[in-house]
């Protein structure tokens, strides 16, 4: 594997060095099969949620529209990643450019800003569907629901501009070297020429508000639900209400539970190793396995599924 040394002093930035997962190049190749099937398998399953939706009638509700846009949202959070991965795999010198790094930034963020205000969204549809059912169609009408789906992709996409484009100004010194398969805030704001607090702290900031006020909306909806599940008579109705609250549960779990770990304090110790797993792990693993989860635990997703691949 040869990455050159053109990029460790020079005044013009014309680009970083993304080491990813440094083997042998049996061992890219091997990275490269495995990641591209992940990916392959990712757009397969999701696609199939959106086709699903699309085409079975009985799935025209806002319950399933919000997890049909998820599921579109998950594609293209994968998507800023793997392709510039799977690329890196295959090239000699692993160089990204500036501007495609920075994008590659933007769009990363922004989607996964947008992945947390639609977990916090799914979250109040199912607490209106159980603790509101007889007013619940006309609670979550349909403009409703388009307006809650356009305010997460708007709100995703203003998150994390500012900060951006304050990090991209900022003068870069040494090897351009970022121990990452992806242009992530640590790695680079070790790249600056001189630490810059000011800046760190107000990441984390933004990066905490805009974790903990959407977990708390979810928080708090779910403990509304629960306080009305244990209120239902029934076991057999306890265990519906359960049924349809679980896929999300999880879901919020598996992705919250790996992003708090890495982005809380995006400038501590972690070790390189380890934030490239919890990092390939919500942004990779996430979207791959939320399919599964939705479909094996909803019979009429499932359904709707066997019905759209001819099962």
């Amino acid at each position: 594997m040869k990455i050159s040394n053109t990029l460790n002093t020079s005044s013009t930035i014309t680009g970083f060095i993304l080491l990813g997962f440094p083997c042998f190049r049996e061992g890219q190749i091997l990275l490269f099969v495995l990641f591209s099937v992940v990916y392959l398998l990712t757009l397969m399953g999701n696609g199939s949620i959106i086709c699903a939706v699309r085409w079975d009638q009985r799935l025209h509700t806002p319950m399933y529209i919000l997890l049909a846009n998820f599921s579109f949202l998950e594609i293209w959070y994968v998507t800023s990643t793997v392709p510039n991965m799977l690329a890196n795999f295959l090239s000699d010198t692993k160089v990204i450019s500036f501007s495609g790094c920075f994008l590659q930034f933007y769009f990363f963020f922004s989607l996964g800003s947008t992945e947390c205000f639609f977990l916090a969204i799914m979250a109040f549809d199912r607490y209106l569907a159980i603790c509101w059912p007889l007013h619940y169609p006309v609670l979550m009408t349909g403009h409703l629901c388009t307006n809650l789906v356009v305010s997460c992709w708007v709100l995703g996409f203003l998150w994390f501009p500012v900060p951006i484009i304050v990090i991209s100004q900022m003068s870069f010194c040494g090897s351009r070297i970022i121990d990452h398969f992806l242009c992530d805030p640590g790695p680079l704001l070790a790249l600056t020429c001189a630490r810059v607090p000011v800046m760190e702290f107000f990441w984390t900031i933004i990066s905490s508000l805009l974790l903990f006020i959407p977990f708390l909306c979810i928080m708090g909806s779910y403990t509304l639900v629960l306080r009305a599940v244990f209120r239902v008579p029934s076991a057999a109705g306890r265990r519906k209400a359960f049924s349809t609250c679980g896929s999300h549960l999880a879901v919020v779990s598996l992705f919250y539970g790996s992003v708090m770990v890495m982005y809380l304090s995006p400038t501590s110790e972690h070790g390189a190793g380890m934030q490239k797993l919890v990092t390939l792990f919500y942004s990779v693993g996430t979207p791959l396995i939320n399919p599964v989860i939705y479909s094996l635990r909803n019979k009429d997703m499932k359904h709707a599924l066997q019905k759209f691949l001819g099962i």
